[in-house]
């Protein structure tokens, strides 16, 4: 059972795992075209760290040891369903997530990743991508929270020069959000 506050957020971990290189993991969904970071739900009474390494085996086969947390966002990241997917008959009502993202780098063999040590497997398949990638490859409704992710965790990411600049691709108003996060 997952955690649901009292404004409708369900409570969540999201996972950016690094190859140290400038690459970050994302993971392709399981019979279906859509790509994204690992993620999973906070139970109630866990720890987000807690949640961070049960979903990290869950869903991609890692553990702890195949890990270093490198760094986390300072708090919580909020996006909202759109109106399609939020289930009404359902209670409690959830109308988003506020997640709690953590920055992994892989110090383990690539080879380790297996999708079948959960319940259900959420994935079938990943890559390793640039680090900005996965905002294009997320669904649309995901794309504001991994832009705030990225860049909040771009500096542990990148300690020596901070991260790549955005692409070319991005709108204007996640730019800017990137320049204004690096002080500029």
């Amino acid at each position: 059972m997952d955690f649901i506050d009292d404004q409708g957020f369900r409570a969540n971990v999201g996972i950016i795992l690094t190859d140290g290189g400038g690459r970050v993991l994302i993971a392709g969904r399981r019979g279906r075209g859509g790509w994204q970071f690992p993620q999973g739900g906070i139970q109630p009474e866990e720890s987000a760290e807690a949640a961070l390494f049960r979903e990290l085996h869950e869903e991609v086969g890692l553990e702890q040891s195949d890990v270093e947390i490198i760094g986390s966002t300072e708090g919580w990241l909020r996006y909202r369903l759109p109106d399609r997917y939020i289930r009404r008959e359902k209670t409690p009502l959830c109308i988003g997530q506020k997640q709690r993202w953590f920055l992994l780098h892989m110090t383990s063999a690539v080879e380790r990743v297996r999708f079948d040590l959960g319940p259900v497997p959420e994935f079938d398949r990943c890559r390793w991508v640039d680090y900005w990638r996965p905002v294009k490859e997320v669904v649309y409704f995901k794309r504001s929270v991994y832009v705030r992710a990225l860049t909040e965790l771009g500096p542990f990411a990148f300690p020596d020069n901070g991260p790549p600049p955005p692409p070319s691709w991005w709108p204007r108003r996640w730019q800017r959000a990137v320049k204004e996060e690096a002080g500029e």
